[in-house]
């Protein structure tokens, strides 16, 4: 038979092959805007809230694919997707009635702490399309996402790019997370250990690194217990908190331990409930737009500047709850020319709850202090006798799983100055 001939038998093979496909899918799934309804319909079914759907399509060629654009829920702040797009493998649906996706996009979506949390317990498993239609063992086999911003509960948007590739039972065999346009690289990099439930993870954020391991283990009732150990090395506060679109008053070299936990039914309750604990070091530290030297010795009436940390140690407890992350800093230790401070913090629910002690020339002074009120302007009361206008600062190092970063915030007001004498 000539190749002409051939190309032709196959061409026409093809043709057939595709017709046939394209009337089997037509047969369960509308177009346009019958299919833009049917998904809003469903997906009000699952959510328990309206959601609309600008447009929707499927094609077959040149890749079989179901695509929505303009998706939005109807809540106070809502979820937003710009396009969401599924690739079957048609052929293993048309032949073993097995559904598939080989790959899931979703790009320009805005998610939200709140928007999320109405959905707890409301999403139905995922089903396939079609009732006599079975999932396979892989169900989605890569998940990609460009330009998904996270808004948590401090209401600070973040912007994110990644990847996903699932073995069987939802597990990563690899993952990437990464921050476009963020001041320096920030990737956080996952690679399953062959079949079992470990993974080592790789990070980079601020021009330092924070690589470790994670492990997942299932009880016989279901439950998961996720644990990991991490290591910051030499990252740059300033720049670690830049990275999640926060300004820093404090730059510096960060080092240390982390180990974090979390356990629940779910991927959503390991997150709700992961905690971290750290002990941490600051190297070259330095707080950024105060002169500590200067506010003492103008009893605070000039404060500009900078003042270099001699040292700073800290060990941070971070527990992830329902109104946001809380974060309890105890050990507080720092250092700065003649001055030493020592204290313990919580901050929660965008409120700081501190004490602690300012030492003036080698603890021969000490001004004992409170802080308590909004992190943005907290209210700091010291005993008879002294005044501090505001805070020394508190130190932050988020929890991992998002970012590593930390910072120390406040300012020391006059010292000293307007005392009352003692009766």
């Amino acid at each position: 038979m000539k190749r002409t001939h051939l190309l032709g038998l196959a061409a026409g093979v093809t043709i057939a092959l595709l017709g046939g496909a394209w009337l089997a899918v037509n047969a369960w799934l509308p177009n346009g805007d019958a299919l833009a309804r049917r998904i809003e319909a469903e997906a009000q079914q699952r959510l328990g809230v309206k959601v609309t759907v600008g447009a929707a399509q499927w094609r077959l060629l040149p890749r079989p694919v179901i695509e929505a654009r303009d998706i939005r829920t109807e809540q106070a702040r809502p979820i937003e997707m710009g396009r969401v797009a599924l690739y079957p493998k048609l052929w293993l649906l048309l032949t073993e009635r097995v559904f598939v996706v080989e790959q899931a996009e979703l790009e320009r979506a805005v998610l939200s702490r709140d928007a999320m949390g109405a959905f707890r317990g409301r999403a139905g498993a995922a089903q396939a399309p079609g009732a006599d239609f079975q999932l396979g063992a892989v169900p989605l086999e890569r998940f990609v996402f460009r330009d998904l911003t996270w808004i948590s509960y401090s209401g600070i948007p973040v912007a994110y790019d990644g990847e996903i590739d699932f073995d069987p039972q939802w597990r990563p065999r690899q993952a990437s997370l990464r921050r476009p346009g963020a001041p320096a690289p920030a990737t956080l990099d996952l690679k399953r250990d062959g079949q079992a439930d470990r993974w080592q993870a790789r990070i980079e954020v601020g021009g330092g690194t924070a690589h470790g391991q994670m492990a997942l283990a299932e009880s016989v009732k279901g439950e998961y217990t996720l644990t990991g150990e991490l290591a910051p090395q030499n990252i740059e506060v300033a720049a670690a908190m830049a990275t999640i679109n926060r300004r820093s008053p404090l730059s510096g070299r960060a080092s240390g331990r982390t180990t974090l936990s979390a356990r629940g039914d779910s991927v959503g309750e390991l997150a709700r409930s992961l905690r971290t604990e750290s002990e941490l070091s600051v190297a070259q530290g330095v707080v950024l737009r105060l002169d500590l030297d200067k506010a003492i010795r103008t009893r605070g009436k000039e404060r500009d500047g900078q003042t270099p940390l001699d040292s700073l140690t800290l060990h941070l407890q971070t527990q992830n709850t329902d109104n946001g992350t809380r974060f309890t800093y105890t050990a507080i230790k720092a250092k700065a020319g003649n001055y030493t401070a020592s204290g313990e913090a919580v901050i929660w629910q965008k409120r700081v709850d501190a004490s602690g002690t300012l030492d003036i020339v080698d603890g021969l002074v000490g001004v004992p202090f409170t802080i308590s009120g909004p992190v943005q302007k907290p209210e700091v009361k010291v005993p008879p006798g002294f005044f501090a206008g505001a805070a020394i600062g508190t130190a932050v190092l988020p929890g991992v799983g998002t970012v590593i970063g930390a910072r120390i915030g406040g300012a020391i007001g006059r010292i000293f100055g307007n005392d009352k004498k003692k009766d």
